[in-house]
């Protein structure tokens, strides 16, 4: 497609001033953002306009392509367990906003972006932490 990588040139730019765990809060700050756009697209009833359609489809696709990003930016040798339970997280994302734009479900969207808002907490004070010089691990808790 035209933006085969929507997040590449966003990640050039961002990329060149941030630390990794800042990186991290960016992708998820986007895909809560586009997570917002298609919910507000969404109609009082939970039905899409139809002119809405192609606009949550597009929004959708952003996040899809920010949780493939997320997923790639894990590291499962300094993760452990916390890189694995984020994957499977992941994973979970990646298919229940498949469903929410396959079935026009903006319930399910509204959940994803839910948890999507707690781990971009957790990575914020995990990023400014990091930052003070403390070396607390990375704890992210993904229970609730």
């Amino acid at each position: 497609g035209m933006n085969a990588n929507p997040l590449a040139a966003y990640r050039e730019t961002r990329g060149k001033t941030a630390s990794p765990g800042q990186l991290v809060v960016m992708l998820y700050d986007e895909a809560i953002k586009q997570s917002d756009t298609a919910i507000g697209l969404f109609g009082p009833d939970s039905k899409p306009k139809p002119e809405h359609i192609e606009a949550i489809n597009m929004a959708l696709g952003k996040v899809q392509d920010i949780i493939t990003e997320l997923m790639a930016s894990l590291d499962f040798d300094a993760g452990g367990d916390i890189a694995k339970d984020l994957f499977a997280l992941y994973v979970w994302f990646g298919r229940e906003v498949l469903e929410a734009n396959i079935r026009k479900e903006v319930s399910r969207v509204v959940s994803v972006r839910r948890m999507l808002a707690e781990l971009r907490d957790a990575w914020a004070e995990a990023a400014s932490k990091a930052q003070s010089g403390s070396s607390t691990p990375v704890g992210v808790n993904i229970a609730g």
